[in-house]
């Protein structure tokens, strides 16, 4: 038996207010996670430079990347629970060591296994500080208007992680070194490790259970499984051999583990929490959410450079509109929820994307419909957001603060996996409407039907959702002080 005793705001507090501490422990969270959202994309402009300093083939470039998604996606879900079994507050401060070891690690790499020793170990810190993070946030405030404004404000500077980190990979490359893509991370992580100890609270945890190996095991082998063979799918084709036999035997662990803990006295994944619609169904958002928005930076990128011609720099540029759609969005995002509600909120956001991605159907071969690009991505960030938020809320609402590492852990896997499943699913879609004609035209007409697809998909899963957790709003059920985990 597990036993929480976190303590959440007073009851007389006013709803949106913050006191002075809850304001830094947020600042030290949305800072944490903000460099956790750096990390995924300042390596991505600078892998070709890597790879030349360091001797890497150009087959080989793409592991720099995949390792850390291996890692990343893999270990999540089962470090959110070990947070939850453990202690939130010592996973957080623990990964975040690792992530400035191996970030200083990386920088001093004279080899590629070195190096990519270094970025699974990124990776393992990033599953250890996500769900941890996350889960402090979300049981330093109850919920509620605080919690909605964390998290929309959390969505918000992770958007901006993103394009800051592409943005800043390149500006330290160009004028330094690709190594400061990885000294960058250990003064933050220096100051958060010092910092977090005394601004933590974490909860009072007595587990009188052991892990659950079996459910560790296969939930983990499946993952990393599952990650892999997207990731060759993407690369390779979905009828590689390794892709579809990484596929395969991902989704088959996963039903056994989906029995595993339907035996198990003290299951890594509760079933019951599998049943709560709030979880499945705003996990569902979220998968949409992730896989069409990132997928569709890889079509405008394909259009930009393939067809308009643009370079690299320039690509990056253009994309900053969309980060500052998102932003806005994710300042918006906690407004809504608590205003309209979790199910309004992803329905608003999934049709508000939807409507402005269909628009880049109309896209041509002319430079002069780039307005059209920059109008469209601007809007659908700010949809994109607002489903993110809704589904991070819905995910995580109404489940006890004992579990809440295990919530966001689901939410971190979720994110993880749509990153990783979007690209190739879009990319093999191109690959088939192009049929192997690569001109300008040819490259439209692919990123055309794609983009229908990826508007068609966010719409029918945000109806979907909206629909099946039914009710205008959704019950906020109350906090409760001790839970059994």
């Amino acid at each position: 038996m597990t036993t929480d005793t976190t303590t959440s705001a007073p009851a007389t507090m006013t709803p949106a207010t913050m006191s002075r501490r809850q304001k830094l422990v947020l600042a030290l969270l949305l800072g944490s996670q903000f460099m956790i959202a750096v990390d995924f994309s300042i390596l991505n402009v600078a892998l070709p430079v890597v790879g030349e300093g360091l001797g890497f083939a150009l087959a080989d470039l793409q592991w720099i990347a995949t390792s850390f998604a291996l890692a990343a996606a893999g270990f999540t879900l089962l470090l959110g629970r070990i947070a939850d079994l453990f202690g939130r507050k010592r996973l957080f401060v623990g990964g975040m060591a690792l992530l400035g070891l191996s970030s200083a690690l990386g920088g001093l790499a004279t080899s590629p296994e070195v190096l990519l020793t270094a970025r699974v170990l990124q990776g393992l810190a990033t599953a250890a500080v996500t769900p941890a993070g996350l889960a402090l946030l979300t049981t330093a405030f109850r919920e509620g208007p605080q919690r909605d404004r964390a998290l929309g404000l959390n969505g918000a500077l992770m958007s901006a992680g993103f394009t800051t980190g592409a943005v800043l990979g390149g500006v330290l490359t160009e004028l330094l070194s690709w190594r400061w893509a990885f000294f960058v991370n250990v003064p933050v992580a220096a100051a958060v490790v010092a910092l977090a100890p005394g601004l933590l609270t974490d909860s009072r945890i007595v587990c009188r259970h052991r892990l659950d190996l079996p459910g560790a095991v296969t939930v983990t082998g499946g993952l990393l499984a599952l990650v892999l063979g997207l990731t060759r799918a993407g690369e390779s084709g979905w009828t590689e051999p390794v892709a579809v036999g990484a596929l395969l035997a991902g989704a088959g662990l996963l039903v056994v583990f989906w029995f595993v803990e339907q035996r198990s006295p003290a299951p890594l994944v509760p079933v019951r929490i599998m049943r709560r619609r709030s979880v499945v169904w705003g996990n569902t958002a979220g998968l949409v959410a992730f896989a069409t928005e990132t997928s569709l930076v890889f079509l405008m990128t394909l259009y930009l450079q393939e067809v308009l011609g643009y370079s690299a720099l320039a690509t990056g540029l253009a994309f900053g509109v969309l980060g500052v759609g998102t932003v806005a969005g994710g300042l918006l995002g906690g407004r809504a929820v608590s205003r309209f509600g979790g199910r309004a909120t992803i329905l608003g956001g999934g049709v508000v994307q939807a409507a402005a991605t269909v628009s880049l159907v109309a896209l041509e071969t002319s430079g002069g419909w780039l307005y059209l690009l920059l109008a469209a991505t601007f809007v659908g960030g700010v949809g994109n957001m607002l489903l993110i938020v809704g589904f991070m809320v819905t995910a995580t609402s109404g489940v006890a603060d004992s579990e809440q590492g295990l919530a966001t852990g689901l939410a971190t896997m979720t994110q993880q996996v749509g990153i990783t499943l979007g690209i190739p699913v879009m990319s093999a879609i191109v690959a088939a409407r192009t049929g192997g004609h690569a001109d300008a035209r040819g490259v439209l007409s692919g990123v055309s039907v794609a983009v229908a697809v990826n508007s068609a998909l966010v719409l029918g899963a945000s109806l979907l959702v909206a629909h099946r957790l039914g009710g205008p709003r959704g019950p906020r059920p109350k906090d409760s002080a001790h839970s059994v985990v």
